[in-house]
């Protein structure tokens, strides 16, 4: 029998993150494997010289979008496995209509983020960084943010029940707390299964102790925490965004930082990077990392986990996690 060909599009400068020894064994078991030679993410011209022999590609970020053209060079091609966050933006119509079969590696990504954010949640309650500071400036337990608490017993505000979101409430099932959750998509049924409380967005603003973004950006979720909603949080909540940062009206977002009512950790902003002179640069009362909550040193179980699903396609197993053109409504 003819072994597929697997092209690796991603560039090799990025093979040490992406790929680990199990990955390129299990590949190697039942594909012939061919590369993109540069450095970095194929660009169109490189696909379409690269993909021509190609059963299927693995593509992550940087890689340039499977467009009519690149399919039009690639007549084999039956199967696309992404490592990343969405692969929105790398599927085309073409894509579709071709019944390439497409499957996404984001949700080992999802727990990498998942897990980031619970551990900000928990140093967050604990007021971990105003009271670092503190110290550090010769102060002790005088500070306002001074008692410190925890997480036992806390309202946590899960917006989106997305990959991240799902395994987010996963996680806190090991904590004393009531979850809730707004998501438009998720039934009542299904809240219940996940034993989660089902609010509208504004309860859940005013309910929670700590709010985490989830959602995906879309254009009926830009700017879903306006001016307007941002004022019913909670004095003292905690605000912590790890999925897209025009989630927030960022402007609104200051003006309320501002008053020293709440906490953010903000790990994506809008733009991105803010601005030099950003006050979220200098604000006391809030966090910023660099887009970092997903994984950065090691997505190795990305690799794995796209590896995993073309052979899976090839031996005519079911998919681990499929994307179909139905959800392209729900992700961003």
């Amino acid at each position: 029998m003819t072994r597929p060909i697997v092209a690796i599009t991603i560039g090799k400068n990025h093979y040490a993150r992406m790929f680990n020894h199990n990955a390129w064994e299990a590949l190697r078991a039942f594909a012939d494997v061919i590369h993109h030679p540069g450095p970095e993410p194929a660009t169109k011209e490189e696909l379409i010289a690269l993909l021509p022999p190609a059963d299927a590609c693995i593509t992550s970020w940087g890689v340039a979008r499977l467009d009519a053209d690149v399919l039009a060079a690639a007549p084999r091609l039956r199967a696309m496995a992404h490592m990343g966050g969405s692969v929105k933006r790398f599927v085309s119509d073409a894509v579709w209509e071709r019944g390439i079969h497409v499957t996404s590696a984001g949700i080992v990504l999802a727990r990498d983020v998942a897990e980031t954010t619970l551990g900000l949640m928990i140093v967050g309650m604990k007021r971990v960084w105003p009271l670092a500071r503190h110290i550090r400036d010769g102060g002790w337990r005088e500070s306002p943010w001074w008692p410190a608490r925890e997480l036992v017993h806390k309202q946590v505000g899960i917006i989106g029940a997305s990959n991240v979101g799902r395994h987010v409430i996963h996680l806190l099932k090991n904590f004393d707390v009531t979850i809730l959750l707004y998501d438009p998509f998720v039934s009542a049924q299904e809240a219940e299964e996940l034993g989660v409380i089902k609010l509208d967005l504004d309860d859940l603003l005013r309910r929670a102790d700590i709010v985490s973004l989830h959602a995906p950006a879309k254009p009926d979720t830009i700017h879903m925490l306006d001016a307007r909603r941002l004022a019913l949080m909670k004095d003292d909540a905690l605000l912590i965004n790890t999925a897209r940062g025009a989630l927030i009206d960022e402007q609104a977002l200051i003006a309320e930082l501002q008053k020293g009512r709440f906490f953010a950790f903000l790990d994506v902003t809008d733009p991105e990077p803010p601005a030099a002179d950003s006050p979220l640069r200098r604000l006391e009362n809030v966090v910023l990392t660099p887009h970092s909550a997903g994984c950065i040193e090691d997505c190795s179980r990305m690799g794995e986990l796209a590896v995993e699903e073309l052979r899976r396609f090839f031996a005519g197993e079911p998919p681990i996690y499929r994307i179909t053109p139905d959800m392209f409504g729900r992700i961003g």
